[in-house]
């Protein structure tokens, strides 16, 4: 009797104590919060133990793991040239690729191909990291080829083609926005008319309500926050700002908000009562959500002398109220007051690391009451960070830059962390480093 007890103990113990999944954008909860315990406080000098590496090709989109196997997009190109134009579509023939890879080791389990055209702005591949969830992945390419997948065995469920069903375009860089699993419906930023935003049946890719119209549809992922007692389903078009019914589609509140290039793109934060936003152009602004009904009003709006300006990158918010994130117009990584805007620091360490370059770039999570930063020069890093400074701890090259911007060298993909590990990529490899204590 005593033994069993012993072993029903170890057993639930054990259960408790199974690493964390990666399984969409952003983390479990789309928030850049990662609640593995065990994790390095330091960096050996040795460096970190780097598990395997094996090749992919051009992608931004970022790797999901789920369990033991790793979700990632990529892009074989077999003509055209990927030389960037800020603002000028070039044309790639190829195919997109879902690979799924063992997590102990990176061997390949399947691989789904589809013969895709590129003609877009940056056609370095996919951008969107897949969405793993109830055993299916989602996946939506660049030019809006939105796919679902048995996660089990890479068979194709149902699969859209959104330019001709919206009658829309790619907008200029691209399909974004990762879609969000809500109950039953798998939400998506569409574009066309009166669909900005779809709700698809996760399960058969039938339409279940579109909503909002836009001359762009922006490259904002769809998120869920919760204020006045309702779950509010948050939509940011490249005019406007908009919290909708995330079961019917229909509106609740709409505020202006239009970046420059149509260009709003991280996913707005909240903290409190408060939801901030920002994109290219000196917009940035923090709004008040209203407790008794859906609303919301401007707490402040920000100027190029304020805020922090995010592009590539969301900004987290830490407990204490201060946003942290990278700045598109000046490169800096910042840290923000969010009930006034003010700017308290700002430093190149995490991002370009050495000079100013326009849209420097750290992806950030939180673990603890640490961050881990990947910067656009490949290096992991590990810091602390607060009101007063950016302290860094530790720094680890884990993948050269292999992308462009502005004449630089980039690596622009937000990693994955899971089972103790971080997973990051460039266009050459996918690479998982260990993190474990």
């Amino acid at each position: 009797m005593f033994r069993t007890l012993i072993c029903c103990v170890v057993a639930l113990a054990s259960s408790t104590l199974q690493a964390d999944d990666w399984p969409q954008w952003m983390g479990p909860d789309r928030d850049g919060v990662w609640r593995e315990s065990g994790i390095v406080e330091s960096f050996p000098a040795a460096g970190l133990k780097v598990k395997w590496r094996v090749p992919v090709s051009l992608g931004y989109s970022g790797p999901a793991v789920v369990g033991d196997r790793v979700f990632v997009t990529d892009y074989v190109r077999e003509s055209g040239d990927i030389a960037n134009s800020p603002r000028e579509r070039t044309q790639l023939s190829g195919h997109e690729r879902i690979l799924c890879l063992n997590a102990t080791d990176g061997k390949q389990i399947w691989e789904h191909r589809d013969k895709v055209t590129y003609k877009i702005s940056y056609p370095s591949g996919p951008r969107v990291t897949p969405t793993v969830s109830g055993g299916k992945v989602y996946t939506l390419g660049a030019e809006g080829r939105l796919v679902c997948l048995d996660a089990a065995k890479g068979t194709l469920v149902w699969a859209k083609e959104l330019k001709q069903e919206y009658k829309t375009e790619a907008p200029l860089w691209g399909f974004c926005g990762a879609p969000l699993v809500d109950g039953q419906k798998l939400i998506c930023l569409v574009g066309g008319a009166g669909s900005v935003a779809v709700a698809f049946d996760k399960d058969t890719g039938r339409e279940l309500w579109k909503a909002l119209s836009a001359k762009e549809p922006g490259y904002c992922p769809p998120s869920i926050i919760e204020a006045a007692g309702q779950r509010q389903l948050i939509i940011w078009s490249s005019e406007s700002l908009n919290s909708l019914n995330p079961e019917s589609g229909s509106v609740y509140w709409t505020q202006p908000l239009k970046p420059d290039y149509g260009m709003s793109i991280m996913t707005p934060r909240k903290h409190g009562d408060l939801l901030f936003a920002s994109g290219i152009g000196g917009v940035s602004a923090t709004f008040k959500l209203n407790q008794s009904k859906p609303g919301a009003e401007v707490v402040w709006r920000g100027t190029n002398k304020t805020s922090v300006y995010a592009a590539n990158t969301t900004p987290l918010i830490d407990d204490d109220g201060i946003i942290y994130g990278s700045d598109c117009m000046s490169g800096q990584f910042r840290a923000v007051k969010l009930e006034t805007g003010e700017r308290l620091w700002d430093s190149f360490a995490p991002t370009t690391n050495t000079r100013r370059g326009s849209h420097g770039t750290a992806f950030i999570v939180r673990n603890g009451n640490r961050y881990f930063l990947f910067s656009e020069t490949g290096d992991l890093i590990l810091a602390k960070l607060s009101a007063k400074s950016y302290d860094e701890i530790s720094r680890f090259h884990v993948v050269d830059p292999t992308g462009e911007c502005f004449g630089r060298e980039v690596v622009w993909s937000h990693p994955a962390f899971a089972n103790k590990c971080c997973f990051a990529r460039n266009d050459k490899e996918l690479v998982c480093v260990s993190l474990a204590k």
